[in-house]
């Protein structure tokens, strides 16, 4: 069985090694997890972002930044590939654990929800498990965990705390932007997961989004960085098996909340995610290929318009 947890730690411990290259700090707490500060003291980079993204899918992908055009406008794109789909995105990459110690709070995803089992459900679901000795996390959060938190996801991984590592980015940080970018292909597995489909059936998916540019503000970055995904992200998937009924509520127009910037769709709902209708999740079109019927699919389409609103581009 492939173990995300090991592949994971493998490029946590190359970005340790190399973290002046990269751009981020590690921090050795007292009971000895390690911390790899990716955008809350340091600036963080592109490559410090694409690790972060492959350590979140358990390293069953490959990543890679390019720049493309929306309408006349140059921007950077994120392009991911797995061939391992419900294992990188479902059991490893999905922000499935809610990390809560006293006033810490982070969304947590990667390698680290395979031996915490969160939730549990969805491991059952895609028949994975892991095995291993050490984890890595990856956390979403403008703050360090200190030792408690990180004692805290040692005891729920049951591993020893010395064998923790934890990554953290800002929603506003390079790395936020390019790592929540990176999800792309992660919202229409997770959706096709929450519609029936079994996505263990998916062979592989790819995909690609812009990477939104860095504002000052989580709140703000929170909106950008999800309206890259919504707007403007698209996915091709090779499947056995299609329900064309079912493709077709993948793509984020599908949700009544869909048409504008998602801070404005936060700040209508009252800053209440749970009144917000959960399809807008989900990348902007889709493309699929059955390998059963040798046909393929598409549904959805991009909006340049509201991208380029949620990003506040000007001219110069």
């Amino acid at each position: 069985m492939l173990s995300v947890n090991e592949k994971g730690l493998e490029i946590a411990e190359y970005m340790m090694d190399e973290a002046e290259e990269l751009k981020v700090k590690t921090v050795e707490l007292k009971n000895g997890a390690n911390v790899i500060d990716c955008g809350v003291n340091v600036s963080g980079s592109y490559d410090a972002g694409l690790m972060f993204t492959d350590i979140c899918m358990g390293g069953l992908n490959s990543s890679s930044i390019t720049v493309h055009k929306v309408g006349d406008v140059p921007l950077a794109f994120i392009d991911i590939s797995t061939d391992h789909p419900s294992i990188s995105c479902l059991g490893a990459q999905k922000a499935g654990w809610q990390v809560s110690v006293d006033k810490y709070f982070a969304m947590g995803s990667g390698p680290a929800r395979a031996l915490s089992l969160k939730p549990k459900h969805t491991y059952e679901r895609i028949q994975y498990e892991d095995e291993f000795d050490s984890t890595v996390i990856a956390l979403e959060s403008s703050a360090l965990p200190d030792e408690k938190v990180m004692q805290f996801i040692a005891d729920e991984c049951n591993v020893p705390v010395e064998n923790t590592v934890a990554l953290v980015a800002p929603t506003a940080s390079i790395v936020g932007s390019v790592q929540v970018s990176g999800r792309v292909v992660e919202t229409g597995i997770f959706k096709l997961n929450e519609l029936g489909f079994d996505t263990t059936q998916i062979v592989c998916g790819t995909g690609t989004a812009p990477i939104a540019p860095v504002v000052k503000d989580d709140l703000k970055a929170m909106g950008c960085t999800n309206d890259s995904v919504i707007y403007y992200g698209s996915i091709v998937l090779t499947t056995r098996g299609f329900d064309e009924e079912l493709f077709k509520q993948v793509p984020s127009s599908t949700s009544s909340d869909y048409g504008k910037p998602f801070f404005k769709t936060f700040k209508d709902a009252g800053y209440d995610f749970y009144k917000i209708d959960a399809n807008i999740f989900a990348p902007a079109e889709v493309l699929v290929n059955d390998l059963d019927t040798g046909k393929t699919y598409h549904s959805g389409h991009l909006n340049a318009e509201v991208i380029m609103e949620s990003y506040g581009i000007s001219g110069l």
